[in-house]
C-alpha cells in the first residue's frame, strides 16, 4: 500500500493580507496528479484542514474541489482535525462521507476505531487522533472509559497524558486485530525534537506543549501534523509540514509530502516529494534608495518581500515606493543603523517643561527619526489650535 502523508493545509489563510486561496488550490489540487503518477492508495491529512474554526464559504468550496479531485484520482482519504479546526464541523456527515472514500476522524470517544483499508497483504488500520486539547480531551476520554485499553482516570494534565491514553487505546485495539495488521497513526501534536516556525499557533498548556516520540511506540508509521517544516524525527515518525509557506520564517523550507510504502511486514520505504512554490519568499535589508535601484535585489522582484529599512530617517510612503519595484512586498520594518528606533523613551524627562507644540514635534521626530519641517510644523500648530479652540468653546 502506498500512502501520501500531508498536513496543515490551512485553507483560507492569508499571507500578510494577501489572499492565498488561488495558490492553495493550485498546489493542493496538484496532489491529485501525484496520486495518479505514484499510484497512491490513501492520502492522509494530519490536521488543520482549515485555518479557522469557522472557515469562509470560499475556503470550504476550495477544499471540496481539492478533495474531490484527489478522490477522483483513485485515492481514499483519511483526515483528522487540528488545533485550528472545529472538530464537529470538520467531522459533520462523517458516516455518510465514508461511503464515498472520505474518512473524517474527529471524535475523541472513537479514536480507537480505525479506518480499515486492505491491500494484497491484508488490512491496514488507520487511526486518526484529532487534536487533543488536554482538559476537554481528558474529560472526553474519561467519559468513554469503557473501551478496551482505557483507564478510568487520566492521571495528570497536559498533552503527554492525553496522548498516552489515546495511544493505549490504539494499541489495545490493534492487539485484538488479526496478526499482521499494519497500522498508521495520524496525530496533531508538537513532538520533542521537532522544529517550529513563526506561523504555528501555540498549543502550550501550563508552559508545556511538547510530547516525547515514545508516546507513539507500536505504530508502523506516524503521520504528524502541526509543525510547518517537513522533518524526520525517526524513520517511522515524521512531519510533512504545510504545503505552502505561511511566514517568512519558512523561507528556507522545501515544502513537500511524504510517500510511504507499506509491505507485508510494515514500513518498507519513505520518499520525499517536493511541492511547487507559487511564489518565493525574500527578505531584503538596506536603505530605501539602495533597495529600489540595487541590481543585487533583482531576483526578489517577483517574490513576496519582507523589507527592513536602515535609513536614518523613516522614508515617506516607503511601502508604496517599495511596491513600485517589488509589487508583492507585504511586510516592512524600519530599523535605522544607529538604533534610533529602539532607543528607550524616558517619558518623564521628555514631557517636563514642554508645551503641546514641542511635544507634537518631538513625537514626529521619535516616529520618523527627523524633526518636522516648516510646513509640517505649521500643520501641527493648526491642528493643536483647532483642538484647543474646540475645548475652549465647550
Amino acid at each position: 500500500m502506498r500512502v501520501l502523508h500531508t498536513s496543515d493545509w490551512h485553507v483560507g489563510r492569508t499571507f500578510h493580507g494577501r489572499d492565498l486561496l488561488g495558490d492553495q488550490e493550485a498546489v493542493l489540487g496538484g496532489l491529485a496528479e501525484l496520486v495518479t503518477e505514484e499510484q497512491v492508495d490513501v492520502v492522509v491529512v494530519a490536521g488543520d484542514l482549515y485555518d479557522r474554526a469557522v472557515p469562509s464559504g470560499e475556503a470550504v468550496q476550495t477544499c471540496v474541489r481539492v478533495l474531490s479531485r484527489i478522490r477522483e484520482a483513485g485515492a481514499q482519504l483519511v483526515i483528522t482535525s487540528g488545533n485550528h479546526d472545529s472538530a464537529p464541523r470538520v467531522g459533520a456527515f462523517a458516516d455518510f462521507a465514508a461511503a464515498g472514500g472520505l474518512h473524517l476522524r474527529t471524535r475523541v470517544d472513537r479514536l480507537h476505531e480505525p479506518v480499515l483499508i486492505d491491500d494484497e497483504h491484508g488490512p491496514v488500520a488507520f487511526y486518526g487522533l484529532p487534536y487533543l486539547e488536554p482538559d476537554p480531551a481528558k474529560h472526553a476520554l474519561q467519559a468513554s472509559a469503557d473501551v478496551p485499553g482505557a483507564n478510568a482516570e487520566v492521571e495528570s494534565r497536559g498533552h503527554t497524558a492525553v496522548l498516552t491514553e489515546a495511544m493505549n487505546r490504539v494499541r489495545a485495539d490493534l492487539a485484538d486485530r488479526p496478526r499482521g495488521t499494519r497500522s498508521v497513526v495520524l496525530a496533531h501534536a508538537f513532538v520533542t525534537g521537532g522544529e517550529g516556525s513563526e506561523s504555528e499557533r501555540t498549543i502550550a498548556v501550563g508552559g508545556v506543549e511538547q510530547v516525547p516520540g515514545s508516546v507513539f511506540d507500536g505504530a508502523d508509521y506516524v503521520a504528524l501534523g502541526h509543525l510547518h517544516g517537513p522533518q524526520t524525527l525517526a524513520e517511522h515518525l515524521r512531519y510533512s509540514g504545510s504545503p505552502l509557506a505561511y511566514s517568512f520564517s519558512e523561507a528556507r523550507h522545501r515544502k513537500s509530502v511524504w510517500l510511504v510504502d507499506l509491505d507485508a511486514d510494515g514500513l518498507a520505504e519513505v520518499r520525499r516529494h517536493e511541492l511547487p512554490v507559487p511564489r518565493q519568499l525574500a527578505t531584503i535589508e538596506g536603505e530605501l534608495d539602495d533597495l529600489l535601484h540595487g541590481p543585487e535585489h533583482a531576483e526578489a522582484e517577483d517574490c513576496y518581500v519582507s523589507a527592513t529599512l536602515t535609513d536614518e530617517v523613516r522614508p515617506l510612503e516607503a511601502m508604496r515606493r517599495l511596491q513600485e519595484r517589488f509589487p508583492h512586498a507585504v511586510h516592512l520594518e524600519w530599523k535605522p543603523a544607529t538604533g534610533k528606533a529602539t532607543a528607550p523613551l524616558r517619558y518623564a524627562e521628555i514631557v517636563r517643561g514642554r508645551d503641546d507644540n514641542s511635544l507634537a514635534a518631538r513625537f514626529v521626530e521619535d516616529c520618523r527619526g527627523a524633526e518636522p519641517n516648516d510646513s509640517e510644523r505649521a500643520l501641527l500648530d493648526e491642528a493643536l489650535h483647532a483642538v484647543t479652540g474646540a475645548e475652549g468653546a465647550e
